[in-house]
């Protein structure tokens, strides 16, 4: 039998923890798991050995994933960078697609009959699925496995997906209250996925990177973190490039470290070669926290990269531009006073933001010249930041755990 971590009413949790042997057959607990991008294999990969522990009769697994999911089990109806497209323009040009790529995860599901299926992160994508899943199959739960930005832009979202959506999985600490507040479905904080590195953020070595790059004992270094996609590269390198030329200009003495993902090192060499001071660009995880970790401040893209830099300790501006096309459309969508996660999980704006228009050069460059100093905005932040661990811990266990243990509450919950 698995085993579940709370009793359930119409999907909700009972005070209370109480050990429940679901009463199944000795089959299989099946489930249908549709990751839509690299970011949602992740989860779907760290989830899936934790639902593996938790039910002694076994999972078997179906869906939509990539590497990550595979590794642990699922045989992926059609490979993940198929759909794992960002960007308005980009959907358009693979909208055909797309859509092929949706009916036919929609007839897998129904043709596998599973005890829930559960969507993870990427709306966009995975939403329309729910949605035909729950015309077609009314009775099978639906469980989403990382809560769309309703607290942020188009709320009217949270009450619509009640229709077609059982529980939402939340990585942020706030989002249960926003869906409550909104109308939408039942939801369940169960952690954020960087609580589960947060040895190996604290295990980064500063001292190593340091020698590795030649940087000298005492210097101060300002990571820069123009984001993971080629497309949000493109637009903040340049803006990134001129804050530090500003800076450099105004007598601040420091390296530069660029923590970066792979395919984009090249594009990042290439632009920060034109900076005009010592940059040193790196790649892989642990090099990222390292770089954290060694750097007064930061220069980020807005993101998850906000959390990570909150987890290290490193005081932040942040910034964002997107696309001309997409600037209108989001201006009239967005309606949270910030996007930056780390100042929505604190509660307070406390970390500075500029975005489109007010992503420039002049105004980054003396709020990071205030970071890089002593300062006022320094210790505030500082301060800010040694709250947000506090703010993410779960009380027990670890997030993929929490998962797994929601899941497991409604399919035992609905049978």
């Amino acid at each position: 039998a698995c085993v579940a971590a709370r009793f359930t009413l119409s999907g909700r949790a009972v005070t209370g923890d109480v050990t429940l042997a679901a009463k199944r057959t000795g089959r299989p607990l099946r489930l249908f798991l549709v990751a839509g991008e690299h970011s949602g294999d992740a989860l779907g990969a760290r989830l899936m050995p934790a639902l593996k522990e938790r039910c002694a009769s076994g999972v078997t697994f179906a869906g939509v994933g990539g590497d990550a999911m595979e590794r642990q089990g699922l045989a992926s109806i059609f490979p993940l960078h198929d759909v794992a497209v960002m960007g308005p323009i980009n959907i358009l040009a693979a909208l055909p697609r797309l859509i092929r790529r949706v009916h036919q995860t929609v007839d897998a599901a129904i043709a596998f009959k599973p005890d829930a299926v559960v969507i993870i992160d990427s709306p966009e994508f995975t939403h329309p699925i729910a949605k035909r899943i729950r015309k077609r199959a009314p009775d099978i739960p639906i469980i989403d496995y990382v809560s769309p930005s309703v607290w942020a832009w188009r709320p009217g979202r949270a009450k619509k997906m009640r229709g077609y959506i059982d529980e939402v999985l939340a990585l942020l600490p706030f989002e249960p209250a926003a869906h409550q507040r909104l109308g939408g479905p039942h939801c369940t904080y169960v952690g954020h996925p960087l609580i589960e590195r947060m040895d190996e953020i604290a295990s980064a070595g500063t001292v190593d990177l340091a020698k590795r790059l030649g940087i000298a004992p005492g210097r101060d270094v300002l990571v820069v973190l123009p984001g993971s996609r080629r497309s949000e590269a493109s637009r903040l390198l340049g803006v990134f490039g001129g804050t530090v030329k500003l800076l450099a200009n105004k007598g601040s003495a420091f390296d530069v470290v660029i923590p970066t993902v792979p395919h984009l090192r090249g594009q990042v060499e290439a632009a920060s070669r034109t900076w005009g001071l010592p940059c040193h660009v790196v790649d892989g995880a642990r090099d990222g926290f390292a770089a954290m970790r060694l750097a007064r401040a930061a220069l980020a893209a807005s993101g998850t990269v906000t959390l990570e830099l909150a987890l290290c300790g490193t005081p932040m501006a942040v910034a964002y531009k997107v696309d001309a096309l997409a600037a209108p459309f989001l201006r009239r969508m967005i309606k949270g006073e910030t996007v930056v996660l780390a100042n929505l999980v604190l509660g307070e704006n406390a970390f500075p933001e500029f975005l489109q228009e007010d992503c420039t050069a002049e105004k980054l460059a003396p709020v990071l010249g205030e970071l890089l100093g002593k300062s006022a905005r320094r210790d505030a932040q500082v301060a800010a930041l040694a709250r947000i661990p506090g703010k993410l811990k779960l009380a027990d266990g670890d997030p993929s755990a929490a998962a797994a243990k929601a899941v497991l509450r409604e399919t035992d919950g609905r049978r």
